[in-house]
C-alpha cells in the first residue's frame, strides 16, 4: 500500500471531468453545487440545478427530499465538501451518486460557467 493511498477513494464517487463528461452523455442527472451562495454568486456551472450549502446544513436539511432513484453530479471549490456531501448521499442508499471535484477545475476542463 503505497503511502499516498490514503489520497484516493477507490469507492467509484470521485470521478474526473472527463468521466462527468462521459456520464453526462448517458444520464443527465442533477447537478448540485455545495458551496455557500456567495460562492454560488461568483460564478458557478451553467448547467446547476440546485444550490445546497454544505457547511450551512442546508444540505443536510434538503437531501432526504431528494429522490433515491436519480443520478447526482456534485461539485464545490474544491471537491472537499461535495466528497463529504456524496458520501452522505451514499450512506443514506442513493446509488448514483459522484463527486465531480472543483468549480474552477470544471471550467478550466471546458464546463460552462456563469454568475
Amino acid at each position: 500500500m503505497s503511502m499516498f493511498s490514503f489520497l484516493t477513494r477507490s469507492d467509484g464517487i470521485d470521478i474526473s471531468a472527463s468521466e462527468f463528461r462521459e456520464k453526462l452523455e448517458k444520464e443527465r442527472g442533477v447537478v448540485i453545487d455545495v458551496r455557500t451562495k456567495m460562492e454560488y454568486d461568483e460564478g458557478h456551472l451553467e448547467m446547476t440545478d440546485k444550490l445546497y450549502d454544505f457547511n450551512s446544513g442546508e444540505f443536510h436539511e434538503n437531501v432526504d427530499d431528494l429522490e433515491m432513484d436519480k443520478t447526482y453530479y456534485l461539485y464545490c471549490r474544491s471537491g472537499n465538501r461535495s466528497g463529504q456531501a456524496a458520501r452522505l448521499m451514499k450512506n443514506k442508499g442513493f446509488e448514483n451518486v459522484y463527486n465531480v471535484g472543483g468549480f474552477e477545475d470544471l471550467v478550466r476542463a471546458g464546463f460552462e460557467a456563469e454568475e
